[in-house]
């Protein structure tokens, strides 16, 4: 019987900074004199006092030689003979069912592009970290070389039975359809893209909540998204599913808008080919209601802001450089609610107030998959709990005296501890509703 978990190891002790989300805040606060300092200081934090940011721990005695003869020999044939005989008591016996395998080739790590596996490993364990301090879910991150996205998808799907879900992370497009697609048809498990849905449900949860405090509806709206990646179709796509008409979307990539004229689209890109004459960013967003950026830096300008419908909603995503800055877009328009990627900046699109919630409801009742309705769940209630009032102590930890829905409030922060009993279950339920979770919802679950 395996013994070990995973566990975030414990470098409070080192510094302040307790998680990558506090990174950009705690600079601009001032606990970094210099951008020098603050890179020293997050090379010390990923090496002291023991490298790495994960360790793994025993959840079971092991002191004595009756504890050994348990946990291992001769006692450990015990286990695998019910295992054997029925693979689901393998998460009756073993850490399965709260393990999540974070997964990446390094195609696509953060805004640094194509560095390889090995380069993308502190990115991994950081994701490990989240997933151990926000939900209490174990994990591993695994770097895999390949030639083909065969052999990527050959290589996850031949160790999956090992975890009870596998997040996939920092892969470019359009592989990342691909391999998830393949994966998702090959196991029994949740396969999860963070990049691609974790930033969809985000950005949905806010979009809905900043469209409702400017009197829109999304089904109404006319949008604009920068960017034709994953994160950008994902994010497209869930927005149809909350409401948004496909006709009324103008996605534009490199070459401009994408339109049905075009013969030089893939399959992912198709979907969103407008029939339109228009063909560049200036003509498409006048009178827009909405701009999503999810491409790169200053991509948009005060000018383009001011061609927009009244009350605009302007999700600049890219990170750590929005395709628009705060200050550039304010000042053009009075009547607009803006967000980004950043911690420094009001309504940050943070991943992490999604994807360990998402796993955490999907584990907790066995799903097989992590469909449209268990995202949408997922966006229903991470945008109800903007709406609430907000607890001292989130207040205390995002350094606000006070926070109320409105314009500079459209989404919860990070710590809010409500994030994993609501979202979670919302997740879990939404699971049973669509007949993709294995047992029941836990009694008194998340109470």
């Amino acid at each position: 019987m395996r013994c070990e978990r995973i566990l975030v190891s414990n470098k409070s002790n080192l510094v302040k900074l307790q998680t990558p989300l506090h990174f950009n805040y705690a600079f601009n606060q001032g606990n970094c004199k210099t951008m020098t300092d603050f890179r020293q200081q997050a090379l010390d934090y990923h090496a002291l006092p023991t490298p790495g940011k994960i360790s793994v721990e025993l959840s079971t005695p092991a002191e004595t030689v009756k504890d050994l003869a348990l946990a291992y020999s001769p006692g450990v044939a015990e286990p695998v003979r019910e295992i054997a005989q029925d693979p689901e008591n393998a998460y009756k016996y073993t850490g399965k069912g709260n393990l999540v395998a974070v997964i990446t080739n390094g195609t696509a790590i953060l805004g640094l592009g194509n560095l390889g596996p090995l380069a993308s490993k502190p990115v991994m364990e950081g994701k490990s970290l989240l997933f151990k301090r926000f939900a209490n879910i174990d994990s591993i991150d695994i770097e895999v070389k390949h030639r083909t996205v065969d052999e990527f998808v050959d290589t996850v799907a031949n160790i999956a039975d090992t975890f009870g879900g596998i997040n996939l992370e920092d892969i470019k497009a359009p592989e990342c359809f691909m391999i998830e697609k393949a994966l998702k048809e090959r196991c029994s498990i949740p396969v999860f893209h963070d990049d691609q849905h974790g930033t969809a449900i985000v950005t949905a949860a806010g979009m809905l909540n900043a469209l409702d405090i400017q009197g829109k509806k999304i089904e109404e709206s006319r949008i604009v998204c920068m960017g034709a990646g994953a994160a950008a179709i994902s994010c497209m796509e869930l927005l149809i599913s909350c409401g948004a008409m496909r006709e009324k979307i103008y996605m534009l990539d490199r070459k401009g808008v994408i339109h049905t004229n075009r013969d030089d689209l893939n399959e992912y890109k198709r979907r969103f080919a407008n029939n339109t004459d228009m063909r560049t960013l200036e003509e498409v967003i006048c009178g827009a209601d909405i701009f999503v950026g999810v491409s790169g830096p200053d991509v948009i300008d005060a000018e383009h802001v001011k061609l927009m419908a009244d009350k605009p909603v302007i999700f600049a995503c890219s990170n750590p450089d929005p395709e628009i800055k705060p200050e550039l877009a304010h000042a053009a328009r009075k009547d607009l609610i803006m967000a980004t990627g950043r911690s420094d900046y009001p309504n940050q699109v943070n991943n992490v107030l999604c994807f360990p919630f998402i796993f955490r409801g999907a584990l907790d009742v066995r799903a097989s998959t992590i469909n449209e309705e268990m995202k949408v769940a997922a966006v229903h209630a991470i945008r109800q709990i903007a709406k609430e009032e907000v607890p001292a102590d989130v207040l205390k930890a995002s350094g606000h005296k006070s926070l109320t829905f409105g314009k500079d409030y459209i989404i919860p922060k990070p710590m809010d501890a409500r994030l994993l009993t609501r979202v979670s279950k919302a997740v879990a339920q939404a699971a049973i509703d669509s007949d993709v979770a294995a047992i029941e919802m836990p009694k008194d679950y998340m109470k």
